[in-house]
């Protein structure tokens, strides 16, 4: 027989050593059958609850009894085969982030070439080009924190949880994950995450596979333009028929045409130039979306701690404690995102002429410092009176004006920030708080220069947060701004069925930056889905 069950532990070391004796002896009890039945237990997820003043730690085993046995073979079949690519089935992949890789992956499952074209550069150069942000608040437009070998997601916490599972199985993504050097811990973890000390070589492992197989990965190419109708491909009667793109090499300057049977536009959030060509030949290719924007608020570790674990994280050795938050402001949503305990505010603009923060932790979780985005919903009537054409732009105008206006109220990438008891209160911070974001923090009124749909807003949340979580507003948290890449403001139109671009054909969005995904696992899949409309469109008979 096969039944699931759930043991509660309420010591994180009982979790860290877990006696198998002792859970085998619960596990019976609760199946009314002796300990010698059980063939084996999987344990499939762990979870901890902090809620009503007690810690506890939920253990959800797969338990296996009388003559059935996990059956390995099923599990592998998640992971996929891949093959040696043919070079005459081609298709060009802009973007190297979790949408562009995995598609690429997905591809190599029927031997079919991906060509990855990455403007950014490859981990190892990347690290430490994005040093010089910190050491000489120098932002390199092409290789940056959002731009780069793995995207955006490379240099982050490496979150995985995802509530996308109609779109397709995390589970496989987790396990591809696991299989390139991903601990095995986020097989079994409720919220699992990889930890931006890891997940770099996690991705350096899976572009090495592609390059392994045949698949060709560039770094240091920015597209600028698609190619029409050459090299034998017909022009469509049902619009534009893309054949491959040109790329400029970013450190010589020259131009270079790349062509395949398709394209998968997987950019990611900040490649605004993308939209730019796309609103010259495609403008109904492009369409308005919700956004948030907002501040990124930091406290000392042991506040968040104490507040979630009631007093308890030292004598328990808990993990850093996280935190949801959510809630209602004038008919406008504002709420915690990508929360980073025992994290670091990091700097991701993507030019000079910007600033933007964002929020990574490392595998361990165990720096001084918790933070997470506080963001409000901005909807597209809340950017209408922006005058630029074609109007799905605005929200992106907005965005780029507002991290415009951050870079005048900071000083280099250094960033405005001011006290949250201060911005309560309409207040100049004479001080600031110690802060783990390196190119330093520069005191500013936020609450004078943020749009007020979002300042007030978010005065009014904080408040209700600190309700929920007593001790939240303190002089000690800092709020960091701006907090404006948790996805884009337009969205790149497809057609359901074929998942091709509205008005190109050969064209396929894919991922965050055509705002279909939000986070690396849903980005994973909705790669992975593309890459499967571009098998069928021309392999299926040879697949």
């Amino acid at each position: 027989m096969i039944q699931e069950i759930t043991i509660t532990l309420y010591s994180a070391t009982a979790v860290e050593k877990i006696d198998e004796n002792l859970i085998r002896k619960s596990a019976a009890k609760q199946l009314g059958c002796s300990v010698k039945e059980i063939n084996e237990m999987v344990l499939k997820k762990k979870s901890l609850d902090a809620r009503h003043g007690k810690t506890k730690f939920h253990l959800r085993y797969i338990v296996f009894t009388g003559k059935d046995k996990p059956n390995y073979d099923t599990s592998l079949k998640l992971l996929p085969k891949y093959y040696n690519a043919d070079p005459q089935k081609r298709v060009i992949i802009v973007g190297s982030g979790p949408a562009g890789l995995f598609a690429a992956l997905k591809l190599l499952e029927k031997g079919i070439t991906p060509i990855i074209i990455e403007r950014g550069r490859c981990t190892t150069e990347r690290k430490r080009i994005i040093a010089e942000i910190s050491r000489n608040h120098t932002v390199d437009r092409d290789t940056n924190y959002c731009f780069g070998e793995g995207g955006a997601g490379t240099f982050s916490d490496g979150k995985l949880y995802t509530r996308s599972t109609k779109r397709g199985n995390p589970a496989r993504v987790y396990q591809i994950l696991n299989y390139f050097g991903a601990q095995s811990s986020i097989l079994s973890d409720a919220h699992p995450h990889i930890g931006t000390d890891i997940l770099p070589s996690v991705i350096q492992n899976i572009t090495a596979k592609i390059c392994q197989l045949g698949g060709q990965v560039l770094f240091g190419y920015r597209c600028t333009e698609f190619l029409f109708s050459k090299e034998g491909f017909e022009q469509s009667p049902g619009g534009k028929q893309i054949c491959g793109v040109v790329a400029v090499n970013t450190a010589t300057g020259e131009k270079i045409q790349f062509y395949g049977q398709g394209v998968i536009l997987a950019t990611g959030h900040s490649a605004t130039e993308i939209y730019s060509i796309l609103a010259e030949i495609a403008p109904q290719a492009l369409e308005a979306k919700p956004f948030a924007m907002g501040v990124r608020v930091e406290h000392p570790r042991r506040i968040i701690d104490n507040i979630q674990y009631h007093g308890r994280q030292k004598k328990a050795n808990l993990p850093a404690a996280e935190y949801r938050l959510v809630t209602q402001v004038e008919n406008r949503g504002v709420y915690s995102f990508c929360m980073c305990p025992g994290g670091l505010v990091v700097p991701s603009a993507s030019s000079n002429e910007e600033l933007v923060v964002n929020g990574m932790s490392p595998s361990s979780r165990s720096t001084r410092w918790s933070n997470a985005a506080i963001v409000v919903e901005v909807l597209p009537e809340d950017v209408e009176d922006i005058i630029v054409e074609p109007k799905a732009m605005a929200g992106l105008f907005f965005r780029t004006k507002l991290e415009q206006m951050a870079k005048e109220q900071g000083k280099g990438q250094a960033a405005p920030a001011q006290r949250l008891t201060d911005f309560l209160v309409a207040k100049e911070s004479i001080t600031l708080p110690e802060t783990s974001f390196t190119p330093g923090l520069v005191s500013s009124r936020l609450d004078l220069w943020l749009p007020k749909h979002i300042s007030q807003r978010l005065k009014v949340a904080f408040y209700e947060f600190d309700k929920k979580m007593r001790g939240f507003i303190t002089e000690h948290a800092v709020l960091i701004a701006p907090e404006t890449r948790t996805s884009t403001p337009v969205r790149i139109l497809r057609n359901k069925e074929t998942m091709e671009c509205i008005g190109i054909k050969n064209l396929y969005p894919a991922g965050e930056g055509s705002g279909y995904s939000g986070g690396i696992v849903s980005s994973a899949i909705d790669g992975e889905k593309v890459a499967e409309a571009i098998i069928a469109k021309f392999w299926q008979n040879e697949c």
